[in-house]
């Protein structure tokens, strides 16, 4: 599945995939109408190369991070942010690697919030 995800993003620009949102303001006033705090860890998972985290940093949130199986779509994204790219915590990985990690490091509040899925994690 990597393979797959880094031939979309090193053979398309960003604004040529099906799914580009020049502002993810769905997730964006999801996020907001939830009261989430701009101090709040908040994690993008599969946000690749997605224009919310710059619409969380324009917001005020001071602590997200983006997770994705692309190298190439998070330098994308780091790319598109410049010098902001430096408030980003980035995960090259997937979510399920990601929850085992944070499991093993902190069983009690790994992740310390809710994970969605729309499909079934094995």
């Amino acid at each position: 599945m990597k393979d797959h995800w880094e031939k979309v993003y090193t053979t398309k620009a960003v604004t040529e995939v099906s799914w580009f949102q020049e502002h993810a303001e769905l997730s964006l006033r999801l996020i907001r109408d939830a009261g989430v705090e701009a101090s709040a860890s908040i994690i993008d998972v599969g946000g690749g190369a997605s224009t919310l985290v710059d619409d969380l940093l324009a917001h005020g949130y001071r602590n997200p991070t983006v997770l994705d199986l692309s190298r190439a779509a998070l330098a994308a994204a780091q790319r598109r942010l410049g010098n902001r790219a430096a408030d980003v915590k980035w995960v090259e990985g997937n979510v399920l690697e990601a929850y085992r990690k944070a499991l093993r490091c902190d069983p009690v509040s790994a992740f310390g919030g809710v994970i969605a899925t729309n499909r079934e994690v094995t």
